[in-house]
């Protein structure tokens, strides 16, 4: 266990903006280092995390099931939101007076660039796996739909998981 709440404390460390920036380090650490999920359970877990609020952390507890049952989700769950929590705790005290600080405005800005790029990362790691014409079918019409409607993006997850139940 003291692995996995270790994992998840540095994860918690730099978990921010959502946390889509995350999937490349997290595919790393749980399916190809530490072999907790397959790439096929990784990928159910984002998937699933996706129906949840607070999506990618759900993704923790997930993990820690997996891991150690209850107690290993438990572990794994409050350890990615405890240094989230205690940035919070401190920084919301005196964040009217950090925010007026150029080093730290201009570090934030900065950070924009490299999180997109950890973003298209993720994509291209996730779409890497898909196999089947039917994969590739739900990835483009989801992509259209998705930029050129209006569509809630959770209609469309959950269309495609009816696919997947209708269309084995």
């Amino acid at each position: 266990m003291l692995p996995l709440a270790w994992t998840y404390l540095k994860i918690g460390l730099i978990f921010f903006g959502g946390g889509y920036v995350l999937i490349p380090l997290l595919q790393h650490l749980l399916v190809d280092q530490y072999r907790w999920l397959t790439l096929r359970e990784f990928l159910d877990g984002v998937a699933i995390s996706q129906l949840t609020p607070g999506p990618l952390a759900m993704l923790a507890t997930f993990t820690g099931v997996r891991v150690g049952g209850f107690v290993g989700g438990l572990i794994a769950t409050i350890c990615i939101f405890l240094p989230c929590i205690v940035l919070m705790l401190v920084v919301g005290r005196y964040y009217a007076r950090l925010k007026e600080i150029d080093l730290i405005r201009n570090a934030l800005d900065n950070v924009l660039p490299a999180v997109v790029g950890l973003v298209a990362s993720a994509a291209w790691s996730l779409g890497a796996t898909l196999g089947t014409l039917r994969e590739w079918l739900l990835l483009t019409a989801a992509f259209a739909v998705f930029r050129w409607t209006k569509v809630n993006p959770m209609i469309m997850i959950l269309g495609a998981g009816a696919v997947g139940m209708l269309l084995p």
